[in-house]
């Protein structure tokens, strides 16, 4: 549920971050309506620039929408030595699209989001984001993403998961039998990385999604970034590797400055993914001894 009025959006009384709330100054409400699958809103606001909300809940703004999609994007990219097909799940707001075509390995990328509107609306009301979609690497498809892996195995170097939180159509996205799905899709030595939660909010349900991915990857870690937008500022990442010789935490791919100004990123780096991955002490007790 959230709160639309008296010039302000807040994401109140929500399962997910009981007792706390966050809220953004609106100026101009752009557009609202319910697709097939969830509740869409967009919306000006005064600090943050353009707002995307499902379900009640804030996929991105213009501020600081760079510092998730860089990382999901780039930290599995840059830990694979060569990922040239890439397969993105969700994502219909097209921001990790724009990322991932950045890279220079990657040949070919297809995604899958099953909310064709969320699409359409974002190529309207966001475009800095959606322009990743016009990228002759691109190929989308609007469907079920696990219909989508079930007919394709063996396919992928590395899988990208940009789901919304564990509500509504996302649900099944955070589930064990998931990662099963997505190992099946990638090829040798493959890489996954999902949107995992915030350690803040429920550390339980991120060890549940981090022993999930456990089950089907020998080499699982759990990196963060910052994003003052969500819940606690922060978002975090769980990446699997069907190499367990793999070192996450050390890109396999590095960028000069030069190179990261080039391709237009603003949060990642070399530095920046290292740093990602180191956790609180409690944190790393709770989620992996």
């Amino acid at each position: 549920m959230n709160a639309l009025a008296n010039g302000w959006f807040s994401e109140i009384q929500n399962e997910l971050w009981p007792g706390q709330c966050f809220s953004l100054k609106v100026k101009n409400i752009l557009h609202q309506e319910k697709s097939k699958y969830q509740n869409i809103q967009i919306f000006e606001t005064e600090t943050y620039g353009t707002c995307l909300a499902l379900d009640g809940i804030i996929q991105c703004t213009l501020r600081d929408e760079f510092s998730y999609q860089e990382m999901i994007s780039f930290l599995p990219l840059c830990s694979h030595p060569n990922p040239e097909k890439v397969l993105i799940v969700g994502g219909g707001d097209g921001g990790v699209a724009r990322e991932v075509v950045k890279h220079p390995n990657v040949k070919e990328v297809h995604q899958v989001e099953i909310d064709e509107r969320v699409v359409e609306l974002s190529k309207t009301f966001l475009p800095e984001m959606a322009s990743g979609f016009k990228s002759p690497k691109m190929k989308l498809i609007i469907g079920d993403g696990f219909d989508f892996m079930k007919t394709h195995k063996n396919e992928f170097d590395v899988i990208i998961t940009d789901s919304s939180d564990p509500v509504g159509p996302a649900v099944s996205l955070f589930n064990e039998s998931y990662f099963d799905l997505m190992k099946t899709s990638l090829r040798d030595g493959g890489i996954i990385c999902s949107q995992g939660g915030s350690f803040w909010l429920d550390c339980t349900h991120v060890k549940k999604i981090v022993a999930g991915c456990q089950k089907h990857f020998p080499n699982v870690s759990f990196a963060v970034t910052s994003i003052p937008s969500y819940p606690c500022g922060h978002i975090g990442f769980v990446i699997g590797s069907l190499n367990r010789n793999t070192d996450l935490r050390k890109p396999a791919k590095i960028f000069s400055s030069e190179t990261i100004d080039e391709i237009g990123l603003k949060y990642y780096s070399s530095e920046i993914h290292t740093a990602a991955f180191a956790l609180p002490r409690w944190v790393q007790k709770q989620l992996f001894e």
